[in-house]
């Protein structure tokens, strides 16, 4: 149990760095953000990749060629999360983005969890409550908000996107080669569709830029999602939904730590409930009703 949690912990921690390295990369103006989303798959692919053949030599391939229909799943919900993502941050604001982002994923784990048939405590569906209500407390932007239809529905789409990718990885087997063909069909697809309709143009990827991408890419996301497709056959749909709610905290922490971004009062407050409510749904005896 201790390096379950130790290993949930890390993951969390390494989804919230991609979002603090991409606000360093595109906030910075240093690349634009479908230049970001490419390198940063492309680096998780090659990474993964080396990984595989060191770890699993021949094997390789027959773990590559198994379950095809899962693998190409896998690489379409996480194209889907990626293309989604770029699309919706080119109009939304990043903490309202992030704020409908998590509403989305959230809705889909635990939609998927009933029809799986794991069922959802009162305890944990309470938890998530008080941690979403702080969410949008954290998230929401103050003043006058702007909610663009194509931008909403991108988020929305990279939402159920990102949390089909982790309903897939509760039946993960050998979680670092199978996240390595995941990566390497979405690198595929991502690169059509950019081909296809490329985003508007953007700054000019420079040497900075291009770093954060591949360090996102090799480290947090593909390193991170492994671990995340390790993990996720012992957690089960609704605590994995649940614990990726403590991410935006973490993040604002990190923006605070490697940004120089403010810390306030407000934000402290507002992070003590989402994780409390996260926490308090993790924790206690959990039946489904």
């Amino acid at each position: 149990m201790t390096r379950l949690i130790l290993a949930a912990f890390l993951t969390l921690i390494a989804f919230a760095a991609n979002s603090v390295l991409n606000r360093m990369a595109v906030a910075g103006g240093h690349i634009s953000v479908g230049d970001f989303a490419i390198w940063r798959v492309a680096a998780g692919a090659v990474t993964l990749l080396g990984l595989s053949i060191i770890l699993r030599g021949r094997k390789f391939m027959a773990i590559a060629r198994a379950n095809p229909k899962m693998r190409l799943a896998g690489g379409f919900c996480l194209a889907t999360y990626m293309l989604g993502f770029s699309l919706a941050y080119l109009k939304l604001d990043a903490g309202l983005g992030t704020l409908l982002l998590f509403g989305a994923v959230q809705l889909t784990m635990f939609s998927g969890s009933l029809l799986l048939g794991e069922g959802v405590s009162p305890r944990r569906l309470g938890g998530a409550a008080v941690a979403l209500a702080g969410l949008v407390w954290l998230l929401l932007p103050e003043g006058q908000i702007t909610l663009p239809l194509d931008a909403v529905t991108a988020i929305a789409v990279a939402g159920l996107g990102w949390g089909g990718y982790s309903l897939l990885g509760r039946k993960a087997r050998d979680p670092i080669p199978e996240t390595a063909v995941n990566f390497w069909i979405a690198f595929g697809l991502c690169a059509l569709a950019l081909f296809l309709f490329p985003l508007p143009e953007g700054q000019t990827a420079d040497a900075t830029g291009r770093g954060l991408a591949i360090l996102s890419g090799a480290v947090t996301s593909g390193m991170g999602y492994a671990l995340w497709y390790t993990i996720l056959p012992h957690l089960g749909a609704a605590r994995a939904g649940l614990a990726q709610l403590s991410v935006p905290p973490l993040a604002i922490l990190g923006g605070v730590l490697l940004l120089d971004e403010v810390l306030t009062l407000h934000l402290i407050a507002a992070s003590l409930v989402v994780i409390g409510g996260v926490a308090y749904g993790l924790t206690g005896a959990h039946k489904a009703p």
